[in-house]
Order: structure tokens, then sequence, then C-alpha cells
């Protein structure tokens, strides 16, 4: 707030009434009048000494108003949005010198703006516009192979953005091993999407820990099993080296027997006794071990334990111990209304222990609703209760008996459950739990349960038959997650949820990449009223340059975008959507092969630009180790 009226105050102190803050929209977008400023795809003949009265009048128009940023105003109406204001004097503004800014009429045909140089301010004048931008457009395009090796040659030579490039060039499909390997001593972030073994294989090892964390610390880690071995073993932190192994044991990696072993020397013993797939062997010397935390912590492999060893952490002179022992063994031996009382967490037990038949009895009607609540989801809880919580008065308490694995699917469309169909749903672990038994899925697939069929389709695999079924579920939350999970899912449906849904966090590029997705047969939707139809046209193997063309002229942005990330989009209109209203069509549109060197070029040196530049795969890889040196060089000078 305060940025934007330090820019109010400015732009009055100018002889300039502000209207109003422009937000991005379908405008000729700032960012594009600040790279033409600065000369950067830039028309001819438009730089000037300086901005007389006639331009402004122009720029004006019959009611004064135009469009204006102004450098270093970021926040509130800056130098990435326009402030509609308005002019009544007959002179020039007091726009010129510091900060500089960029000035837009209504009309989209004049652009004047001044921004500082090297060699002092920088005055550009432009009318026609958009004409003027077409043929520089075309005439970028046009640039011959001797004039991309002279740009390329003379790279990176100006003005650098260090920390972009560093940011920016691990995200280059064509950076080699080598370069990204180079690039773990200056920047690690690009690791988090990184799926490249050989530097993988050299993050897990690199001396800095924040290296070796970055691909592990994610959120879809792509180490493989023997990478996370070694990165456990490497890390010489005892508490980071216990993380990591909780880290690899939650991704499903088996972790050898030595490397237990070592965890379980070290000062981590305790957490490290938690670790799943804890050999057995290790047990007994656990169970008598001095520190409590420890023997607990046994108490989970109950069944795993001998008789003698159960006895004795029944018997345990630690209250913690003996509560963990005493909750473990009545989840198969009932537990008595004596022993539940002198229980110091009576929730775990209402959840998960035995309970005598005149104990659960009880617990089933207490006026209490948590303990009521607790037990709906106690696995051994007998039919007769479940029953009676199944018409409970209380709307969770039932909710929570619906999803119960012991109930058939008669008992559980009996039940009363409240359900709200748009709140996030995660898939229920008994049920992801059957999902290799072709039996249980289509009898689960037709269950009265959204929730329940919701995560039947979360299975890789289904039948034929369950497939089918789920593909013309009437929620379609169901056919959702089918197209995400199930790599069976129909052609058809996939088609039909492209319709309304365009990828998660999760799932990002689903439907589009399923394997079934259709790739034939779609340029008929070159013309269809839906944008989101229109984007598939590109993808059907009969498209031409020409639809890449028209697509790249289309009204709707996302359409746009599309185009901008084809391969086959010519030059001239990869310069042309540089200036896209739409900031993400403007970023794949930089990200372009296609793009003329010498634009690219000028994008690496600008400040905006730079880090979404350097991701371009066409920029020559000497070039690209050229720009890593002088990124690490920069950096490190500021250290």
């Amino acid at each position: 707030m305060q940025h934007r009226e330090e820019l109010h105050e400015l732009l009055e102190r100018a002889g300039l009434t502000v209207v109003e803050d422009v937000r991005p929209g379908s405008l000729f977008p700032p960012e594009a009048g600040w790279r033409i400023a600065r000369g950067i795809a830039a028309p001819d003949g438009t730089v000037r000494e300086g901005l007389d009265a006639e331009w402004w009048r122009r720029l004006a128009g019959a009611d004064g108003k135009f469009l204006v940023a102004v450098l270093g105003h970021r926040i509130g109406g800056n130098d990435s949005w326009w402030t509609r204001v308005r002019y009544a004097g007959r002179g020039v503004p007091g726009l010129t010198g510091d900060p500089g800014f960029v000035a837009l009429s209504l009309d989209g045909q004049v652009l004047l703006a001044e921004v500082p140089g090297e060699g002092g301010p920088r005055v550009t004048a432009l009318d026609r516009l958009p004409e003027r931008l077409e043929e520089a457009a075309a005439a970028a395009g046009r640039e011959t192979e001797f004039e991309r090796a002279e740009v390329w040659a003379a790279v990176p030579g100006r003005r650098a953005w260090p920390l972009h490039w560093a940011e920016g060039i691990g995200s280059n499909p064509a950076a080699t091993d080598e370069l990204l390997i180079r690039l773990l001593d200056v920047e690690e972030g690009f690791l988090h999407g990184c799926d490249r073994p050989a530097v993988l294989d050299a993050a897990v090892a690199h001396p800095d820990p924040r290296v070796r964390s970055s691909p592990a610390d994610t959120f879809r880690p792509k180490l493989t099993s023997d990478q996370w071995v070694r990165l456990v073993r490497a890390e010489p932190s005892p508490s980071r080296r216990l993380l990591w192994a909780e880290h690899a044991c939650a991704w499903g990696v088996e972790l050898p027997e030595g490397l237990y072993d070592d965890l379980l020397a070290g000062p981590s013993r305790a957490q490290a006794a938690e670790l799943p797939g804890l050999p057995a062997h290790h047990l007994p010397s656990l169970a008598a071990d001095v520190d409590p935390r420890v023997r607990a912590t046994v108490c989970a492999r109950w069944e795993d334990l001998a008789a003698p060893l159960r006895a004795r952490l029944l018997a345990d002179t630690d209250d913690t111990v003996r509560t963990a022992a005493l909750l473990a063994h009545h989840t198969g031996v009932p537990m008595p209304r004596e022993v539940f009382a002198a229980v110091p967490a009576p929730r775990r037990a209402l959840e998960q222990c035995r309970l005598s038949p005149e104990l659960e009895g009880e617990l089933v009607r207490d006026g209490d609703a948590k303990v009521r609540r607790a037990l709906a989801a106690n696995p051994a809880l007998s039919a007769h209760s479940v029953a009676v919580l199944a018409e409970d008065p209380n709307d969770d308490i039932r909710s929570a008996v619906a999803l119960r694995p012991d109930l058939d699917e008669e008992q559980r469309a009996a039940v009363r459950y409240d359900f709200d169909p748009t709140s996030m749903s995660r898939t229920l672990p008994w049920v992801e739990d059957l999902h290799g038994d072709a039996d249980a899925m289509r009898r689960l697939a037709v269950s009265s349960h959204p929730l329940i069929r919701r995560s039947v389709a979360r299975a890789r695999h289904l039948p034929p038959d369950v497939v089918e079924r789920l593909a013309r579920d009437e929620d379609r939350a169901v056919r959702l997650f089918l197209a995400e999970s199930c790599d069976d899912a129909p052609a058809e449906m996939l088609l039909e949820v492209w319709r309304w849904w365009d990828g998660s966090f999760t799932h990002p590029d689903r439907p589009r990449s399923h394997p079934n997705f259709p790739r034939t047969g779609l340029l008929r939707y070159a013309g269809d009223p839906s944008g989101r139809m229109r984007r598939l046209a590109l993808d059907d193997p009969e498209s031409t340059p020409a639809d890449v063309a028209r697509l790249a002229r289309d009204p709707e942005a996302e359409v746009r975008r599309r185009a901008a990330e084809d391969t086959r989009l010519s030059p001239a209109d990869a310069v042309r959507l540089l200036n896209d209203p739409a900031a993400h069509v403007r970023g794949t549109a930089i990200r372009n092969p296609r793009l003329p060197a010498r634009v690219l070029a000028g994008l690496l040196h600008d400040r905006d630009t730079a880090c979404e530049a350097v991701a371009n795969p066409a920029i020559p890889a000497p070039v690209l180790h050229r720009i890593l040196a002088a990124a690490a060089g920069a950096m490190a000078a500021r250290r």
C-alpha cells in the first residue's frame, strides 16, 4: 500500500492525475514495454533524443488519458501493472529522468519510454505500435545462421544476472549432465525436479548438506533405492542420517541390514528403533534396552515378540513402557473394565484395543460423543456394537461407521452417513490394500459410498468391467481419480475429463499425458467453441505449422500458450508472443527454441526475463557453460 501511495505521489508531482490502477488483463503488458524501451526485440528507429509536446499529445489523445508504469514501483500500481492517468497540461509531463517510465496510449498505438542506460537515458517513441511490432517480429525471424553464430559468440559479454541465470539454467533441457553437476556448486534448487541419474549420483555425494538434501526433501523424490541408501550412509550428522532413513522408508525403500546396525548404534537409537522393516533379530536387545523409549517402541512389534519378552514388557518398571505393552497386548486379548479404567491414555484403547463384551456394551452407549467417535474406528469392535453406532444420533459417528471395512455393501447402504462430495478425498488405506484383489475391486466398485468408489479408482490397474463401471460413475471425482491413477482408463472418458480438468498438484500432467489419451482425430477440435478443446488440436500428428500459427492468435490465453510451446512455431510468431497480455504465454514463448538468437540473447540480459530465457534449449552447450561460469564467478564475488 505504501509503495502505491509513493507512486501516486510521484505521478501527481509530474502533473498527472491518477484515475485507477489497472490489473493485468488483455492490454499490451508493461513488461513488453520495458523490453522494447531497453532495445530488446524493438522496431528500428524508435530511439529519440527526447520527447516533445507533440508526442505527449499523440499519447494522451483528446481526453488526456493514457497508461503509465514507473520503474522500481513493483507493488500496487507498479512497473508490472499499468496506472491510468490524465494529463491536462499542454507541455511535457515531469516524468523525465530517474527512475524511468513507459507509457502507452489507451488505443495501444503509441508507446513512449525513458529508461536509464550505461550511456545515459534511452528514450523511445513509437506510433503504430502493433503494426511496427509485427514488422519487427518478421524481420527478427529472418535471422541467418551466420547472424546466430555471431550472436552466440558474444554471449554472455554484457550485463549479467548471475542469480537469475543460476536459478534457471538447471531447467534447460539441453543442459548436459556435466553442466548440471557443475551447477551443484552454485545453485541446487533445480534438483527438486531433476531425474538424471548421473546428476543425482553427484548430488547425494556432494559435500554441501544443502545439495545432498535437495533431491530427497521434495514432494516426489526421484532417487533410486541405491541412491537413498548412499545418501543415508554418506550423511555425517546422526540426526540427519536418521531423517533420510525415515524418508527412504516412507518411499518404500528397503534398507540393508547393515545400515540398521549403524543407525541403532548411533545417538538416535530410540528413533531408529521405530523404522519399519527393522530386522526381527534386533528386537530382543531393544526390549532389554536401558532407554525406556526404546523398550516402548518395541511394543509396536508385539506380534514379532516371543512370550517371555512380552511378559517382561508388561511388567516393566517404566509406566510408559507398561502402557504401550498393555495396549499392544489387548489388541488380541479382551481388555476388562478395571484395566481400561487404569489406562492413562483411554483414547488409544478405544481406537485399537479389543474390549470385553461388558465394557464394549457400556462404551457404545456412553454419553460422551468423543468416546463413541473413537470406538467407531476400532477394528476389533463386535458386529453388534457396530450396528449400534450405525444408528448413533451424531452424523460424524455414523459417517465413520459407514467407512468400516467389515461392513458388507448392504449394511453400508443402510447407514445414514454424511458426505460432502466437494471435500478433499484421501484414499482409504484398507481399500488401497485390496487394489490387487480383482474380486474385492468388483465388490467395492458398486459401493453406495462415493469415497470407497473413489478409493477403488486410485488403483493402478483394474479389471475391464470395473473400469467400464467407474468410467460411467455419477460422481465425477471417481472419473477424475480413474483418469489420474488407473492406467486402464478408457480414451473416451479421459477426453471427457479433459473438458473440465487440467491437472492437479499431485498429477500435473493428467489426463492429457495418460497413455490411453487419444492422439489422433484431435484436429477436429481446432474450431471448437471451448478453448480447452482447441488446445488439443496441435497434439494431432496431422496438425501443421499453419495450425500452430492460427492458434498462436487465438482469443484465449491457454490456447496461445499451447501454441507458444510448439516447436513448429515460426520465429516471427515466437517474437510476437513475447508481447502477449498473459504472463504465462510470454514465459512459454521465451523458452521456445524457435526464438531468434539476437532476441533470445537480449532476453538473457534483461532482469525480468533472464531466468526463463536461460532455460531455452536453443542456447548452444558451450554458451551455457560460459553463462554458468559467469554466474558462478559473479555469485562467488558477492559472498
